[in-house]
């Protein structure tokens, strides 16, 4: 007969781990989330401080930028928000892989970006993320964010028209490695390398 009580633990251990998980499943899409917020509005060192210490961003093949206060860097060399700029960057479509023991995990995600400048320029825009993520000193903070865009296109014109060529630097900040692979957005098709084989 089974002992009631190590029965008890194990079943107790077993819902602290799924608590666990759901816990940190909700901590990284507030994460990501919150980092699609502040891009949104420009707020470019509250972007920076969710990445971790070694955190890496690469975004539309510009090349990889290391280090938390490199990231940074590049977000200030981005458009300011201000009058007439829209810049919103929505975090949809979450598939995340996390390892709650080891403070690890892995996302895959999707966003929607609508770009503009009053009198100058609209354009709609939708991009993949591949990310990683490590649990720094108790918080769930960005390791790589990987942006592989798959279009972007003017408002007016539509998609069916083309697409508008990717920008490949940011003025004034050069990047720390090479792009990790070679591509160009729509009308060329783009598949994002997956983390997973399988959900």
């Amino acid at each position: 007969m089974t002992d009631p009580i190590a029965a008890l633990t194990a079943r107790m251990e077993a819902l602290e781990k799924r608590a666990q998980a759901a816990e940190d499943y909700r901590d990284l899409v507030n994460l990501q989330g919150a980092y699609g917020y502040f891009v949104d509005k420009g707020l470019w060192d509250k972007a920076a401080e969710l990445f971790a210490r070694e955190g890496t961003l690469e975004i539309a093949g510009r090349g990889v930028y290391v280090g938390r206060e490199r990231v940074r860097e590049y977000l200030h060399r981005l458009p300011p928000y201000g009058y007439g700029v829209i810049y919103n960057h929505m975090q949809l479509q979450p598939v995340l892989h996390i390892d709650s023991e080891k403070g690890t995990a892995k996302g895959r995600w999707r966003t929607l970006m609508m770009v503009g400048a009053l009198g100058k320029e609209g354009r709609w825009g939708e991009a993949t993320y591949e990310n990683r993520y490590i649990r720094e000193d108790g918080k769930w903070r960005i390791a790589s964010l990987h942006g592989i865009v798959n279009f972007y296109t003017e408002y007016d014109e539509g998609w069916h028209r083309g697409g508008v060529p990717l920008l490949r630097s940011v003025d004034g900040a050069q990047p720390d490695r090479p792009q990790s692979f070679e591509y160009e957005a729509y009308p060329e098709p783009v598949i994002a390398p997956f983390h997973y084989d399988e959900v």
